[in-house]
């Protein structure tokens, strides 16, 4: 008597099955990990514009820092980078980006701390190249 199958057998189906979660969990974290390693990117590519825009551009030109950081002390700065990676923006209490002023005279200031809030490593921080 000859048998033949036509289907997959209990077994088969849950080898399949669990192979096919395990792959999409596999698949899900790495993909979260990209999303968060492309967000940390962007802060700090944000952070580096405003510092070397500080120091290339505001500093060189009126030998000292401002006590805010906006659009209007960096007009080199893509206005968009003031934004945070949840749309907030910088001097806002619950930006991802601070700027520290320190040592300030009214507006003007001797120095300066950059930092950014990452997710997969620690703050990125820049600071005043001039003492």
């Amino acid at each position: 008597m000859k048998h033949t199958s036509h289907g997959f057998t209990v077994i088969e189906l849950v080898v399949v099955i669990a192979f096919l979660a395990i792959a999409s969990v596999i698949f899900f974290a790495q993909k979260n990990n990209l999303e968060i390693g492309q967000r940390d990117e962007t802060r700090k590519t944000a952070i580096n514009a405003m510092y070397y825009s500080l120091e290339e551009v505001y500093f060189a030109q009126n030998k000292h820092y401002p006590r805010t950081l906006n659009e209007d002390a960096l007009p080199s700065v893509d206005p968009a980078l003031f934004k945070d990676t949840n749309g907030v923006m910088i001097g806002d209490s619950a930006s991802e980006y601070r700027y520290e002023p320190v040592d300030c005279d009214g507006d003007k200031c001797l120095g300066y701390t950059l930092r950014a809030d990452l997710e997969n490593e620690a703050d990125f921080i820049k600071q005043n190249r001039r003492d």
